[in-house]
């Protein structure tokens, strides 16, 4: 916890940088310095805007990778078997960017902004339905802290 509170006094960088990079494949969780910020000094709209562009760019990072390195070498390098790529082929096709919404679930949220990318899905209304969708996270998050 006492890494929480040394970047909560930070303050709204060090939460975008947080859910930055929690949104990226790298393993990280910005929600807990979220909630520790929701507790002090910060503003409602200013907390919730910082997490969920910072959030919303690392998934679009997700989607880049997925949109400008070629499918073979990605797959190979993520090491997925050809099934479970024609599988989230299959979920990109049908839903589209409207699987945008659901970049914000652990685990499978970033194989979906890498799908989303990698079968090419139009850029601007994955960046819409993605910041949508986490901001909604968030805003669930804070109002449980606040009590809303």
């Amino acid at each position: 916890m006492e890494l929480f509170t040394e970047w909560a006094s930070a303050g709204l960088p060090a939460l975008f940088l947080a859910c930055f990079l929690a949104a990226t494949i790298l393993p990280f969780s910005s929600e807990a310095l979220l909630l520790a910020m929701a507790l002090g000094p910060w503003g409602t709209l200013p907390l919730l805007l910082t997490a969920s562009i910072g959030n919303t760019l690392g998934g679009m990072t997700n989607y880049g990778i997925g949109r400008w390195l070629p499918e073979g070498k990605l797959m190979r390098w993520l090491r997925v078997d050809p099934s479970k790529a024609q599988r989230w082929r299959t979920l990109v096709q049908r839903y589209g960017y409207w699987s945008a919404l659901l970049c914000w679930l652990p685990v499978i949220g970033d194989p979906i902004a890498i799908a989303l990318g990698l079968f090419r899905t139009p850029a601007w209304p994955v960046l819409v339905l993605m910041f949508m969708g986490k901001a909604v996270r968030y805003a669930v998050l804070v109002a449980a802290v606040r009590g809303w």
